[in-house]
């Protein structure tokens, strides 16, 4: 039996975004208070490591912050994107809408990409991000 070992960081982030092409209340601009986990696992961990959590979580959370934190997440299509910038805002476009679906997925891209430019394990990977937007409503991405 095959077995692997996972490490999982967390971080937070304070973000807006509004989802017009679906009906309800989610259609006017409001905010979150969203956190992230994510996981990276490993086959065979090198020296007992996966990959160092310092440089792994300074890494994330920097991308968090600079692109997410404080800032609008809208779809690209949304006729709020250049209104936003116009007066300075943060606006970052997720692909498709803004949905914790998406956003889950967009960070399990960033994760990988950050742990490619890192020293691991030799077959670490990214294997799972969970994403909540409320305490109550969260959505997660799972490495097939």
């Amino acid at each position: 039996m095959s077995r692997s070992q996972g490490v999982t960081v967390r971080h937070n982030f304070e973000t807006a975004h509004r989802l017009p092409h679906l009906p309800g209340k989610c259609v006017s601009l409001h905010g979150h208070s969203w956190w992230v986990q994510v996981t990276v696992s490993a086959p065979e961990p090198r020296a007992g490591m996966v990959v160092e959590f310092g440089p792994f979580k300074q890494a994330l959370r920097a991308w968090i912050d600079e692109h997410l934190d404080h800032g609008v997440m809208l779809g690209p299509d949304d006729p709020l994107v250049e209104v936003l910038r116009a007066h300075d805002c943060k606006v970052y476009e997720v692909p498709g809408w803004p949905t914790v679906e998406h956003v889950a997925a967009l960070l399990a891209g960033v994760a990988d990409q950050v742990l490619a430019a890192l020293p691991r394990a030799p077959g670490a990977r990214v294997t799972g991000v969970e994403v909540h937007e409320t305490h109550v409503n969260a959505a997660s991405w799972t490495a097939a």
